[in-house]
């Protein structure tokens, strides 16, 4: 039987493409849109046995044109939380994503797709519940009300569907983003070409660098993924972060430290750090104001009710590795 993978040449697609290919799957459709050439990167070291550009995928799909389909891992949409284009967004996340959901259940194939912690907004609560579901943007909007489809759904659907509202994902096969890839991706890139990383400064009474927010690593993210396709029973939206709230200077001091240690160079507190200018504090910018989440961390109590109970990677561990993948 074949696995699709929609968006698989983007940053979680591809990383589950990778895993499903470490555990013998390699009769893998892979669904994407490659206007922005430059992901096909991610696809070097996978096997596929296909690839459609999303625009043919669903018509195909739904007349069964690959045969028996096992499972569909839904990870294809915009992700820019800047976009204002309220139709593209809506086009994208939530009518596309209907009609692949629809196709799913007609074959009676596993739907296992990406949501988000965008859903949030500014709630100080992240639960999976709807009274605590405020999106500040199109992006979270969109992927609100396709989660809200899912749940009239669940009751009567006829093959398995799990959700997992992604927070902050961090780690490898990010590069394409540009300004959309995680913090420490950027933290990264920053400290390489200028021997220090800017933070955020005080702000909504967070002190400099201390707005904190749920990272997990994509390693994580994939295991997840991996464990609810092993377990076809097992239905619902997940919240999916690691459950631990870290702080922005924890990622930071995480990537110079990982750094330094590749140079031979003894670890630094984040004081010392400070001091030696090698992390600096810039003013929070006012077109942020309102509109920036200072502090989420994923309850994952129905998760680990679910039956996945393996750790998180924290930042220190997850970053370690990632910035040692990265400098390869």
């Amino acid at each position: 039987m074949k696995i699709i993978v929609t968006g698989a040449a983007g940053f979680i697609g591809s990383n589950i493409v990778k895993a499903l290919n470490e555990r013998g799957e390699d009769r893998i459709i892979a669904v994407d849109n490659l206007t922005r050439a430059d992901k096909f990167k991610n696809l070097v070291d996978c096997e596929i046995d296909d690839y459609l550009d999303k625009t043919q995928f669903v018509e195909r799909f739904t007349k069964g044109a690959f045969g028996k389909v096992r499972a569909v891992f839904h990870e294809g949409a915009c992700s820019d939380t800047m976009e204002t284009d309220g139709r593209y967004m809506m086009d994208n996340n939530f009518c596309f994503s209907r009609a692949v959901l629809d196709a799913c259940q007609a074959q009676r194939a596993q739907f296992l797709y990406a949501s988000s912690a965008a859903i949030y907004g500014g709630s100080t609560r992240f639960v999976e519940s709807r009274e605590v579901e405020a999106p500040l943007n199109v992006y979270g909007y969109s992927k609100f009300l396709f989660d809200q489809v899912i749940r009239r759904r669940l009751p009567t659907a006829e093959s398995q569907i799990a959700g997992f509202r992604y927070f902050n994902v961090y780690g490898q096969r990010e590069t394409h983003k540009g300004r959309m890839a995680s913090v420490a991706f950027h933290n990264f890139n920053q400290f390489r070409a200028e021997g220090r990383v800017k933070l955020f400064g005080e702000y909504d009474g967070y002190r400099p660098g201390e707005q904190t927010r749920d990272f997990v690593s994509v390693e994580d993210v994939v295991k997840v993924n991996l464990f609810f396709f092993e377990h076809p029973e097992k239905t619902g939206i997940f919240n999916l972060g690691s459950g631990r709230a870290q702080p922005f200077n924890d990622i930071a001091t995480s990537v110079i430290n990982a750094l330094r240690a590749m140079e031979g160079k003894p670890a630094l507190t984040l004081g010392e750090q400070v001091k030696e200018g090698l992390i600096n504090y810039i003013p929070f910018p006012d077109a942020l104001r309102g509109r920036y989440q200072c502090f989420t961390q994923a309850d994952l109590t129905k998760l680990r009710a679910a039956g996945y109970d393996a750790p998180f990677l924290t930042v220190q561990e997850g970053v370690d590795r990632y910035v040692r993948w990265l400098a390869q």
